[in-house]
């Protein structure tokens, strides 16, 4: 026996009452449990761990994680480490770097450098894969065949899918054109993705209409995924937006993941219960329903992502040359400030609420931690003059924070019985939102131990095993006997994000240990050097 963890509170992720064991560990699963006051000898292991007052639980998984270039580059990755996630779901928000040919690797490369880093003049990583299986088998067998810092599994990028069949065309697909998306899908799944992404407040993937989205649909039904979008507005028309998801994947006969779910702006203040309500009625009618959170406020993204669609249309060069014409600018602008892109979810923007959160270009850093109103003020000059240098200077990898969500909305959506959590953690900028690093322990600590709005157990059970569930994992999300042990010891009394919107790269506090795989990556609150994670692929099955 490799490791006996005793006297922990056992907090198994089925969401019932946590219960004191012994826990041993044997060859990377779980090989047994020993409640308290059981008969017989206790168990004994080559290594001891005394979790007295440590709750044990399954390893956290990100159901919405932009770490597709992080765990190539990072073999630390304590961002989400520390926190106690032990899987990542990559290739979020219809665009990510497979499947992709060589323009497209470059296009995309570009596209979500804000994101991600990546740009096409970073040399900082090989790119020598094309498709979804040449990139898992990157994550295996990166750091000299080592693996990555923890497990991640991917979804197929939909707008990648129709940049790759169709470049950035704002039109309905041809049929030869929507042929080549389902292909590109099916292999993807067949490759081991676990599902598909859109992103469809960004280009080129939200130039999809409903019934392309349908069709892609069906593909990965076929191949038993679930469709995870990044929906068409948060702001102005948000329910009508999530009733299209509803409805598009019923009809293809595809589960339905719903990305960063939340009522944001403030034409959505108090509007929670009708999208849980909304969601109960298709639930209770037999549809295939979960969703994601994270517990802040503000969203983040890129600043371009906020210009209309038709700007974006040809790609992140003819988006440059856009904004440098004086009257193709305004009209943006106008779209922008008075008739509310659909960037911008189509609400009219509040520059006072779009927070420079990073920039590509270090001398430019001068804006970071400023709303866009602020820099303006200082300059002596309109905000969209402010954001429209600032594009073009930092050739459109400025990220921002956007402050325009609500706390009662947050609170009321991570109580249904289908929430999961996700951090949707942008790892780049010099202020990154404190998501990235502090999402698990800020639901454990703040929505648990200080409001009360979760319990332990079912907190557990919500970054755990309904994960886990959706993505069709037998032997993870739970602590059994034969399960992985991907597992996560935390002082319920102390657990906390250290990540603040002042500090937000602060590690968290109260999480002494994470396993995966049975091997320590974080022990006594350090980062090891143990590579244990590996792809989690789908079966791809039809």
């Amino acid at each position: 026996m490799d490791l006996v963890i005793r006297d922990a509170r056992v907090v198994d992720g089925t969401g019932t009452p946590a219960y004191r064991a012994d826990v041993t560990v044997d060859h990377g699963r779980i090989a047994g449990i020993h409640p308290e006051h059981a008969t017989g000898p206790r168990p004994s292991a080559r290594r001891t761990l005394d979790a007295d007052g440590l709750a044990l639980s399954p390893g956290f998984v990100d159901m919405h994680a932009h770490s597709d270039l992080a765990l190539l580059r990072d073999p630390d990755h304590s961002a989400k480490a520390a926190q106690g996630v032990t899987l990542e779901v990559l290739g979020q928000d219809g665009l990510s770097y497979a499947p992709v040919d060589d323009r497209t690797l470059a296009e995309v490369r570009r596209a979500i450098s804000g994101w991600n880093g990546g740009a096409p003049e970073d040399a900082g990583i090989d790119f020598d894969w094309r498709t979804v299986g040449q990139y898992l088998d990157r994550l295996d067998l990166n750091f000299g065949g080592q693996g990555i810092a923890v497990n991640a599994a991917y979804l197929v990028p939909q707008g990648t899918v129709r940049m790759y069949a169709m470049g950035w065309a704002d039109r309905p697909a041809t049929d030869a054109e929507l042929a080549r998306m389902k292909e590109l899908v099916a292999q993807g799944m067949a490759d081991g993705a676990v599902g598909m992404s859109s992103g469809l407040t960004y280009a080129p993937g939200m130039y999809a209409d409903t019934a392309e989205l349908t069709e892609l649909c069906r593909v990965v039904a076929e191949h038993g995924g679930y469709y995870c979008p990044h929906q068409r507005s948060y702001g102005a028309g948000a329910l009508d937006a999530y009733a299209e998801m509803v409805r598009l994947t019923r009809e293809a006969g595809c589960a339905l993941h719903l990305a960063h779910a939340t009522m944001n702006f403030g034409v959505n203040k108090g509007r929670a219960p009708e999208l849980l309500a909304l969601l109960d009625d298709a639930l209770d009618s037999g549809a295939d329903i979960s969703l994601d959170t994270y517990p802040y406020t503000p969203g983040c993204t890129t600043l371009v992502a906020m210009l209309p669609s038709w700007a974006s249309e040809g790609g992140p060069g003819a988006v440059l040359a856009r904004l440098a014409e004086d009257a193709t600018a305004e009209r943006i602008r106008h779209h922008l400030e008075v008739l509310g892109s659909d960037g911008c979810h189509r609400v009219p923007i509040e520059w006072d609420t779009i927070e420079i959160s990073g920039v590509g270009d270090p001398a430019l850093a001068g804006h970071v931690g400023r709303t866009v109103a602020e820099s303006a003020r200082l300059r002596g000059e309109a905000p969209w003059a402010t954001a429209r240098r600032l594009l073009i200077d930092d050739q459109l990898g400025s990220t921002i924070l956007q402050h325009v969500g609500h706390e009662e909305n947050v609170r009321q959506i991570m109580r249904h019985r289908v929430h999961t959590g996700g951090s949707d953690g942008i790892l780049q900028g010099d202020k990154p939102h404190p998501r990235a690093y502090g999402t698990f322990p800020h639901y454990l600590g703040r929505y648990v131990r200080e409001l009360g709005i979760l319990s332990l157990e079912e907190c557990v059970a919500h970054l755990t095993s309904r994960p886990a569930r959706r993505l069709r994992l037998t032997d993870r999300g739970y602590v059994r006997e034969g399960y992985r042990a991907d597992l996560v010891l935390f002082d319920p009394a102390t657990v906390a994000a250290g990540a603040t919107f002042e500090e937000p790269r602060a590690r968290p506090v109260g999480i002494p240990h994470v396993l995966i795989d049975g091997r320590f990556v974080i022990e006594d609150g350090r980062r090891t050097q143990v590579l244990a994670g590996r792809s989690v692929r789908g079966t791809g099955r039809r």
